[in-house]
């Protein structure tokens, strides 16, 4: 066996394992805390996972902010203030070299030292791009959560919608889930509501005066007919997530007041 490296796991509140920063040292933490210890191995070697009784809380500022989210594949995400986050399309932008290196394995002799070698090249291939997806939804998520008092979001089905295989791939690299995850786990941190909203109708209904103006998905501007708002389509959709979440939040608050 290989030596292990000294990589340390923390844990996220709520008993949920995440990697942890160089801050985070396992002597820090007493014994009794320490619910599982546990050996990983990654394409690059191994490494020691601690599962930790801890919570986590970080005092919010707050921003005076709250904003709606609508993620898609163009962009990232676009906001009720019509920000837009890139796609960083990790896989798109690694297949070239992945396939290369997918087809130096396949040419090298089955059970020999060249094959090995050749499949540890391209498992560290693949566990880059998983670790840079996962890196971009929590800095992504940290950002959102530290800069606005409450998010709305579309609750996606996902596992549905890559049944569209023409889709499958770039909702994959997306990675929504991984961040969605991140947002609602940094909203717990900061103690501000991160709400998910259906999806019907976001698309659809103006977000200026309510009238639903149908279009498909090739149509990428929202014209209403109705009251003469331009915006695009996906900005819109943000907006009446926004104004979704927030009435959805108001309800529940006047309901528990």
């Amino acid at each position: 066996m290989d030596a292990i490296p000294p990589s340390l796991m923390g844990v996220a509140s709520g008993g949920s394992a995440s990697s942890a920063t160089p801050k985070q040292q396992i002597e820090t933490f007493p014994t009794r805390q320490i619910k599982r210890v546990r050996i990983v191995q990654r394409a690059d070697g191994y490494y020691v996972q601690f599962s930790l009784q801890a919570e986590r809380k970080v005092e919010h500022v707050p921003a005076g902010k709250q904003v709606g989210i609508d993620l898609g594949l163009k962009s990232f995400s676009t906001d009720s203030e019509g920000l837009t986050m890139d796609n960083p399309r990790f896989l798109r932008t690694a297949e070239k070299k992945l396939k290369r290196l997918h087809r130096q394995v396949s040419k090298k002799q089955k059970k020999s030292k060249n094959r090995k070698k050749a499949r540890k090249k391209l498992a560290k291939a693949h566990l880059k791009v998983s670790r840079q997806r996962e890196d971009f939804a929590r800095k992504q998520a940290s950002t959102l959560v530290s800069s606005h008092d409450l998010i709305a979001y579309e609750h996606l089905q996902i596992a549905n919608m890559v049944k569209n295989h023409s889709l499958a791939k770039s909702i994959h690299d997306a990675s929504w889930g991984q961040f969605l995850w991140w947002l609602s786990y940094y909203g717990d941190v900061h103690d501000i509501p991160v709400i998910a909203v259906a999806p019907q109708f976001t698309s659809q209904d103006c977000s200026g005066c309510g009238t639903v103006v149908k279009k498909s998905l090739s149509v990428r501007t929202h014209v209403c007919p109705h009251c003469g708002l331009v915006i695009d389509r996906d900005e819109n959709a943000a907006i009446n997530i926004l104004r979704k979440g927030t009435l959805g939040h108001r309800e529940t608050y006047e309901r528990c007041s």
